[in-house]
């Protein structure tokens, strides 16, 4: 029987020859992901189990990442569940401060996930991963202690939308623009609990950096995992990084499919999500009579390496506009570094931004960027409902790293154009 890539996955780690959408399983899983805000309650809810052990020490990862280092006593108190049940169990990756990242970012860096993975993370953006042809998906902080301690989950084996890509992007553009366009075409509802799958021969055109973004927000279209196929692209990223050997699936010539939806990556143009649904979306161009206060690059979504460079490229030799507030946060420590080695952090200083050590922070409204009432945001982050970066007057537009920087420069929302 003829299977999408997703099902191929779903199918070995269950032990089946195939499995059909709308399946009921029960799979095994590579890894099992927790961050300091859900692993506290996934603890809670393991030792409540009476479970004494965790199934495989290196195959659970605990990213200390949305409020780290700690802002107040609340995370202060929740790393600490997480630092000492890590020291209990053995667990092998744990990640504190001095080598935390966040967490989407950092394991794909780290070589912890790698393609054909079957992957949970007590996290919604866990389907970030199957930019690297793996399956992962985010769970609740009960399946993710059930996980820790059995090595296993049970799904609902999705059905999947094709996304046929062709042609290249226009170089003030980069996946951010690509996802946006999509969710702005088929909705947040448009994939609910489906897989997205990208092929064509556009798949060649993207960076690695490309496909983790716009895996990243495939849960904003309400999807259960975005994956994308493994190519020289993924081999080149996982070389001499993965932990553990590669597995490539690929899905079956006459696989099925719910629908096929055709994008041609030359017509992509910048483009921001407006407030209050990463759908309402609108090419950057039209929306330049919009005064921001704050712009935000960073986030599991748009924090990495190739992010950073675009803010760079924006921002090198000119200044934030007065009255804007511009905050950069690297994804991981690695990036971090390899910006300070670049000059990027001179940059960014002599520009007028400020820059933070990696955290999620202002992404959900944590702290590192809290906006007040009617003030308005250019982030390169994920979501834009109403209160989610601060006060429920104030509004989040989610658009690309070239198009915050360079709104950043104008105090308006600004296409990048190269000069």
């Amino acid at each position: 029987m003829a299977m999408t890539m997703t099902q191929k996955i779903l199918a070995a780690h269950t032990g089946l020859d195939n499995v059909v959408a709308g399946q009921l399983i029960n799979a095994k899983l590579d890894i099992v992901l927790g961050n300091d805000i859900t692993t506290p309650v996934a603890v809670n809810e393991f030792n409540k189990a009476g479970f004494n052990k965790v199934f495989d020490k290196d195959k659970i990862a605990i990213v200390l990442d949305h409020f780290v280092p700690n802002k107040d006593i609340k995370a202060a108190e929740q790393s600490k569940t997480c630092r000492n049940f890590a020291g209990c169990h053995g667990v092998s990756h744990f990640y504190d401060v001095g080598k935390m990242g966040i967490e989407h970012a950092l394991l794909p860096e780290q070589g912890v996930v790698k393609a054909g993975d079957c992957i949970i993370g007590a996290d919604s953006h866990t389907c970030t991963y199957g930019a690297l042809g793996a399956f992962s998906t985010g769970v609740g902080s009960t399946d993710m202690a059930a996980g820790m301690a059995t090595g296993m989950a049970w799904f609902k084996v999705p059905s999947a939308i094709r996304f046929n890509l062709t042609g290249k992007l226009a170089s003030n553009c980069s996946g951010k623009d690509v996802i946006l366009t999509i969710i702005g075409m088929i909705g947040v509802d448009g994939a609910l609990y489906k897989s997205m799958e990208f092929v064509g021969d556009g798949v060649k055109n993207l960076s690695m950096d490309d496909r983790l973004c716009i895996c990243n927000m495939a849960i904003e279209a309400g999807a259960k995992n975005g994956i994308f196929p493994v190519d020289e692209v993924t081999f080149e990223y996982m070389k001499d990084r993965c932990e553990r050997q590669p597995v490539v699936y690929s899905a079956d010539d006459d696989a099925e499919y719910e629908k096929t939806i055709d994008i041609d990556l030359s017509q992509i143009t910048p483009t921001v999500s407006c407030p209050h649904l990463p759908e309402n979306t609108k090419p950057a161009s039209v929306l330049n009579e919009i005064k921001i206060d704050q712009v935000v690059i960073g986030s599991c979504t748009n924090g990495r390496m190739e992010d950073m460079t675009a803010a760079y490229k924006v921002l090198n030799g000119k200044k934030v506009a007065d009255g804007v507030r511009c905050i950069i946060i690297p994804a991981t420590m690695q990036i971090l570094r390899e910006c300070v080695e670049k000059g990027y952090y001179t940059a960014f200083i002599d520009a007028g931004a400020v820059v933070s050590t990696p955290t999620c922070g202002p992404c959900l409204g944590g702290y590192m960027g809290i906006l007040a009432e009617g003030e308005r945001c250019v982030a390169t982050t994920n979501r834009n409902f109403v209160g989610r970066m601060g006060h429920v007057k104030s509004e989040v537009y989610l658009a690309s790293p070239y198009t915050a920087a360079a709104s950043a420069l104008t105090g308006y929302i600004t296409e990048y154009k190269e000069v």
